[in-house]
């Protein structure tokens, strides 16, 4: 439910906060005053197609904002909290949503869900949980099949809802089975020039038989047999400064020499200095070892190492070049085997997928048909009960029906749905489309709405101009109409017909005003005095007609809820 909306610099609106809540709220006004503004607001909010035009002449942007009462758990929450926006809690069971959008005149704009930056995706994916809006051009989507199949649906509830979605399972395996054989049928020599290739790989990778890393490895062994020489001058010239039996002036020599000359001394310091002598001239040993073991290693391997280390490495490039990296030809070898034997079994694969996609077809005939027999007996209903409601709605000989006829197979079904309507006796039900005048239209919609809502509720309805060509005993029925869907649902309904306003129990009117070259417009809350001058206006054009102001309040006294 809406419980507020605000709207800044839309169209004639300069700043207006409409106190919605729940129930029916008619919203009038003068024509221009912007009343259309108010649909424009919540569509704004709804995350439909932001337009530069509907901002305020002279203004820089325009903005609308919203205060939902939503349940604290559920769709809308994780919609939210997924778009990284957060609920305020009023108790266990119901939170408050704030939303809000910015429209600058460049034609950008910017969204706000529960306090965090969002999309407007996000705020069409709220809109799916939170609103259904009617104005003319959902009039005009009501003639589009899929509009009537999803108000037969809707309509249908948990038994169309549960058929539809089995049907959808079964359509979905079908057609996944269905493309694998049309893959392997129409592709086997491409499949079979990949086996072969494949095969070619695998058995070039298994007489390699690489290991991890083993490149890096041999690059570096290679590039220490190349400078095998350098290598061995460097570090037999190391060895013989650290420690040489013909040099006694080398380091081992000398730091011999320079403990000898301290353990004479009887000074506790230099006994000491003589102790890290002695480890100095252990480490220096220690290294002389290990240059030695070097120099062994570089005599022992030599020049048949390194042919053999580069032939090994030439073996690897030639993966390396076919597979992009040694990685990916180990990564080739793990996966390689288990997609040669699917290969390689086309044959087999293809007569095991066409049995399944039998089996599979079956399933999907049987879910068609069930899903076929659930929609015709909601038909039957919906028929009889959206005829009721149209001859309450001052059309006494329409009839309308709901027919389900056989059709293409989609992921909805392989039903085509129409809806026909024979507006007077002895006349053949015809598309809704072709027979429907605008204001027939606006009935069915309406009669639609109200049949549905009693097993598919919706939180909020938003009519705009839902009256339009009707007027007389036809818009009191609608006023009635409306005022039955806010018993379950919230209400808002942007009319001209002061026998629709009655029966809402919340009025707003859209007041306009000049002020030199400005037009500027502001909603007001109506009740007694202000509400009657206001029906007054809507029935005559005077607010302050003594026969519009008595035949308001006998319309008010009409739609009171005794009388409803």
């Amino acid at each position: 439910m809406i419980e507020e909306m605000r709207m800044q610099g839309l169209g004639v609106i300069a700043d207006a906060v409409l106190p919605l809540g729940p129930g029916f709220t008619a919203i009038t006004g003068e024509t221009g005053a912007g009343k259309t503004m108010v649909v424009t607001g919540l569509g704004l909010l709804l995350g439909q197609r932001a337009d530069s035009g509907a901002v305020r002449a002279g203004a820089t942007q325009a903005s609308a904002s919203g205060v939902w009462i939503v349940p604290a758990e559920g769709p809308v929450s994780d919609i939210v909290s997924d778009a990284g926006g957060s609920l305020e809690p009023i108790d266990d069971s119901r939170s408050e949503l704030y939303v809000s959008r910015t429209l600058n005149a460049e034609g950008r704009s910017r969204a706000s869900v529960g306090g965090r930056a969002a999309p407007a995706a996000v705020l069409s994916s709220l809109a799916e949980q939170l609103v259904v809006v009617h104005g003319q051009s959902e009039q005009l989507r009501l003639r589009s099949a899929g509009a009537q199949r999803d108000a037969l649906d809707r309509f249908g509830g948990e038994a169309v809802a549960r058929q539809r979605g089995t049907y959808s399972e079964a359509y979905a395996r079908w057609r996944t089975l269905d493309a694998e054989i049309f893959e392997i049928s129409e592709n086997r020599d491409r499949r079979a020039e990949e086996a072969d290739r494949l095969r070619e790989a695998l058995a070039l990778i298994e007489a390699t038989a690489p290991e991890q890393g083993e490149d890096v490895v041999l690059s570096e062994r290679a590039e220490k047999l190349a400078n095998a020489e350098e290598l061995r001058l460097a570090a037999s010239l190391a060895r013989s400064a650290l420690s040489d039996e013909e040099d006694a002036a080398d380091v081992s020599g000398l730091l011999g020499e320079a403990r000898r000359h301290l353990e004479r001394a009887s000074d506790s310091a230099l006994v000491d200095i003589s102790a890290q002598i002695a480890d100095l001239g252990y480490r220096v040993s220690d290294i002389a070892l290990q240059l030695s073991a070097y120099l062994a290693d570089l005599d022992e391997t030599g020049p048949h190492e390194l042919a053999a280390v580069e032939e090994r490495r030439s073996a690897l490039n030639t993966l390396i070049r076919a597979h992009g990296s040694l990685d990916d030809a180990l990564a080739l070898w793990e996966t390689g085997a288990a997609r040669l034997a699917e290969l390689d079994d086309d044959s087999g694969r293809l007569e095991r997928l066409q049995l399944e996609r039998d089996e599979a077809r079956a399933v999907l005939e049987s879910a068609a048909s069930a899903l076929t027999a659930v929609r015709v007996e909601a038909a039957g209903r919906l028929s009889a009960a959206v005829t009721d409601e149209l001859h309450a709605l001052a059309m006494p000989d329409a009839r309308l029906e709901v027919e389900v006829r056989p059709g293409s197979e989609t992921t909805h079904g392989r039903d085509e749905i129409a809806i026909l309507l024979a507006p007077h006796p002895g006349s053949e039900p015809r598309p809704v489309a072709k027979t429907a005048s605008g204001g027939e239209l606006s009935r069915v919609m309406l009669a639609i709405e109200v049949v549905i809502a009693g097993t598919d509720p919706v939180p909020t309805f938003v009519f705009d101009e839902v009256d339009a060509g009707i007027g007389g005993a036809a818009a009191i029925e609608v006023g009635r109409r409306l005022a039955r869907l806010a018993e379950n649902s919230q209400v808002i309904a942007v009319t001209h017909l002061a026998q629709v306003a009655a029966f809402a129990s919340n009025h707003l009117s859209v007041v306009k005003s000049h002020d030199g070259a400005v037009t500027a417009s502001s909603v007001r809350r109506l009740d007694g005095d202000d509400r009657e001058a206001e029906m007054a206006r809507l029935l005559s054009g005077l607010s302050d007609s003594d026969a519009a102001l008595t035949h308001a309040r006998e319309l008010l006294r009409l739609a009171a809820p005794t009388h409803c």
